[in-house]
């Protein structure tokens, strides 16, 4: 009975009650629920897919370190016009990473967030950023790595572990970490990115201490994302067996492990003994046309929606161990609000 009345006397409360990092995490930001999209570049439709998730009560995100000065300005300005809420525009700090020239054109085109990984922050930077009355994020994988983001004055953190599909900074898993990056944090929020793809992940994250969770794979896989047909099946039907964390796609990006689907290419090269830049089968194979830009295999790019060609199957298809919770392609509206209620099925019983 005592039971009974404990789980129905939470019905009376708001389910954030439970989770009042999560609680104060969103209304920092502006945003309904404790979920955020990873800063994936999607190429055309990216600004569709940031902007569905912010309107349906997360944070939406675009990654944009690949793109010129006009291309940032055209994506955010595109994301401003679909949505009032807030999204992210996300830098890597190498790579492609052109500093405060992509930095700034993203910021006079009025992203409300930036979202930096792969780097730490210089005050020159952050007071940039500042100066435009934006919200600064960053990603981490590390306790130390969470302290010098507390010093350097971010919003928020999140918290990359090695389950993550795309380009994966962490040498471990996030539960592993969790505890010494929230005593580094303080009251500096905490998301967790790495295999959360349902509710059920949510609420680990958010019961541990966690202020939200970021997902990348699991919002490929909606209706609104440009990603190729294809590759969503793909998404549908794989495990997370079938992912491999490699050095395999590099063209673009060459010292980043990336999680992604194993596939033809990834088969050719491992039975070419991991062969090294230079030596490796179909080095130069064309497998897509974005336009009338070829794509040659082992590219960073993932298959998108405008891309043509029959080697789709044979390009990098970005996926996390979350993969197998994922069996649909929703509407993202659906998806998130399917998601909070199997989080919070419990306190709302």
């Amino acid at each position: 009975m005592s039971q009974t009345l404990s789980r129905t006397s939470a019905t009376a409360h708001d389910p954030f009650d439970r989770f009042p990092k999560a609680a104060a995490f969103v209304k920092k930001v502006g945003i309904k629920f404790p979920l955020c999209q990873a800063a994936m570049d999607l190429g055309p439709g990216m600004a569709e897919l940031a902007a569905a998730v912010s309107n349906a009560g997360g944070m939406g995100a675009m990654g944009l370190s690949w793109h010129t000065e006009d291309e940032v300005r055209s994506f955010v300005t595109r994301a401003r016009a679909l949505t009032a809420a807030p999204f992210a525009a996300g830098f890597v700090m190498q790579g492609s990473w052109h500093g405060a020239t992509q930095l700034a054109a993203a910021l006079e085109s009025g992203a409300p967030v930036i979202l930096f990984s792969w780097g730490t922050l210089s005050p020159e930077t952050v007071a940039l950023v500042r100066s435009f009355g934006a919200k600064i994020g960053i990603q981490i994988s590390t306790a130390l790595a969470a302290r010098k983001a507390v010093d350097a004055g971010v919003d928020y953190i999140s918290l990359q572990g090695q389950e993550a599909g795309g380009h994966v900074q962490a040498m471990q898993s996030w539960r592993d970490v969790i505890g010494a990056v929230l005593h580094e944090a303080g009251d500096v929020p905490v998301l967790v990115a790495g295999g959360l793809a349902n509710g059920k992940a949510l609420r680990e994250v958010l019961s541990l201490g966690g202020a939200g969770g970021l997902l990348g794979t699991r919002f490929l896989a909606t209706r609104e994302s440009p990603a190729h047909d294809d590759y969503k099946r793909r998404l549908a039907l794989a495990s997370s067996a079938d992912t491999m964390l490699t050095v395999c796609f590099d063209k673009g990006w060459t010292n980043a492990l990336h999680r992604a689907l194993r596939n033809p290419t990834s088969e050719m090269w491992e039975a070419a003994g991991s062969a090294p830049a230079g030596q490796r089968p179909g080095e130069t194979d064309v497998t897509a046309y974005l336009g009338n830009e070829p794509l040659e295999r082992y590219s960073i790019f993932a298959p998108n929606a405008a891309m043509t060609g029959d080697g789709i199957m044979d390009m990098v298809m970005y996926a996390g161990k979350g993969v197998d919770a994922i069996y649909d392609a929703p509407p993202v509206a659906e998806l998130i609000h399917r998601m909070w209620s199997e989080c919070t099925a419990y306190y709302l019983a």
